[in-house]
């Protein structure tokens, strides 16, 4: 990191973001900005007129946005934030090297404000990182203490008129709560006071890389909270110094669930937390459903008791707890009780639980799902086709779209059919249909009282969109 300005040095400076509406860029942005610093953007998105509302939220937040032409690159002062993925042709890459600007990947900014907080709390895990963050962030502003938060989602209690974008909050610099990514290896990068390890399954990377790079990370933290039930997690145990475990099946983990408390319903669960450093126990009431929740809850209350906040509290907050966006986010209930859902499900893991809550309760299930691109589809394609064929009986029905292409040069030669022929030869029900327009008339076609449409896929804001145009239809 010794070539990067420092916290001081970068907040004086201009910052301009490619790709400025992504789900990791955004929330960043408004950090930035909220801590005086100047930031402008484009994206790719917003040229194609999608997701024009939240353009016109950034505008409206005074954000200057620039067609992705390079002509919002004017100087050699700018530090020029994009992926590491943006191909080095996008006239802004262009741009800035001409100019010899400062490039840096939203991780490598992300980690500096970061590791120049009081305390970074980071969220690690396969699954359920942006629920956690939310989560452990709520309980941080409950508790009065002042938290900036760094999510890749809209986190529903902190939205407002004039931020209904939600994905950050700006607080104070002794508390940086973050999400942090391990798909890139952008997990390095962080020095956490208190690291939280969810879970360890595949996705982007082989399990032997991600094994390194959770133990790594468990190591470098002050004080870590890990997940006891999750057994790839719990082997990483030896790499922490300090370590507050957390689980709902495990009797040993510090803090747990009381054996026979849980009481679901399909909106909503309630449960008894243990904290089994003294004995106490703490009536949880968490207004989201699926047993994974519930053990992100855990996580969250584990976090923060590793900052201080009592467990006592930490339960109390969770209850006001509202969820995110495009996590089992209800949509709604036709008149003829058809329930659409909008859901960020998009790896094995994180498909197997929301199928998994939907199938806790009766209906048919119509699963439709987008994948994020041609890459992941090749990593970890078996895997979905394995869930989708496990998690979902013989009434219900998986529907796949191509994937979400916006441009670029990746290898498109192996699709959705591939993997609806995996679905099918497992025992599963499963259709093609190539563009979601097509996709959505089918469903509606299929739909009939009583069943759950859960629109899942990640990277696309618009599939929002088409969730309410599903329900729409069904009305």
């Amino acid at each position: 990191m010794s070539e990067f300005p420092t916290y001081d040095e970068l907040l004086a400076r201009p910052f301009f973001f490619c790709g400025i509406g992504g789900s990791g860029m955004l929330p960043l942005a408004q950090i930035l900005k909220g801590r005086g610093a100047q930031v402008s953007g484009s994206d790719r998105s917003r040229d194609q007129g999608r997701s024009p509302e939240k353009f016109a939220a950034l505008e409206a937040q005074g954000f200057t946005l620039f067609p992705q032409d390079g002509s919002g690159i004017t100087s050699k002062e700018q530090i020029l934030v994009a992926s590491a993925a943006v191909e080095d042709t996008v006239p802004e890459m262009v741009r800035a090297r001409e100019l010899d600007c400062l490039r840096m990947t939203r991780a490598e900014l992300n980690s500096i404000l970061f590791n120049t907080s009081g305390a970074g709390v980071a969220i690690a895990g396969t699954s359920g990182k942006s629920t956690v963050t939310g989560m452990l962030g709520w309980i941080m502003h409950f508790a009065g203490r002042d938290p900036t938060i760094m999510n890749g989602a809209v986190m529903k209690n902190f939205i407002s008129e004039d931020r209904p974008i939600a994905s950050a909050v700006v607080g104070g610099r002794s508390i940086f709560v973050s999400e942090v990514d391990e798909s890139d290896g952008s997990i390095a990068l962080y020095r956490p006071a208190v690291g939280v390890l969810l879970n360890v399954s595949l996705d982007h990377k082989s399990m032997e890389e991600l094994r390194q790079l959770f133990g790594d990370y468990l190591g470098r933290s002050r004080i870590a909270a890990l997940n006891a039930d999750d057994a790839e997690a719990l082997a990483l145990l030896p790499h922490a110094k300090e370590v507050i475990t957390f689980g709902i099946e495990q009797e040993k983990a510090q803090i747990g669930i009381m054996p026979g408390s849980i009481a679901e319903s399909p909106i909503r669960q309630a449960a008894l937390v243990v904290d089994r450093h003294d004995g106490s126990e703490h009536a949880l009431t968490l207004n989201m459903p699926g047993r994974h929740n519930l053990s992100n809850a855990l996580a969250a209350i584990a976090g923060a008791a590793a900052t201080g906040v009592p467990v006592a509290l930490a339960v109390e907050a969770l209850g006001s707890f509202a969820g995110l966006a495009r996590r089992f986010d209800i949509v709604g209930t036709s008149p003829s009780g058809i329930t659409v859902i909008d859901d960020f499900g998009h790896n094995p893991e994180k498909c197997a639980a929301t199928l998994r809550t939907l199938k806790s309760s009766p209906g048919r299930v119509i699963a439709f799902f987008q994948p994020h691109g041609y890459g992941p589809l090749r990593q970890m394609g078996h895997e979905l086709a394995e869930v989708f064929a496990r998690e979902l009986g013989p009434d219900d029905i998986t529907i796949m779209c191509d994937p979400v292409y916006f441009g670029g040069t990746v290898d498109r030669s192996e699709g959705t059919e591939r993997i609806i022929g995996l679905i099918e030869e497992a025992g599963g029900k499963a259709e093609h249909i190539a563009s979601r327009e097509d996709c959505g008339a089918r469903i509606v076609e299929l739909a009939r009282p009583g069943d759950r449409i859960a629109i899942m896929g990640a990277r696309d804001d618009t599939l929002t969109t088409f969730a309410r145009q599903i329900l729409e239809s069904l009305n």
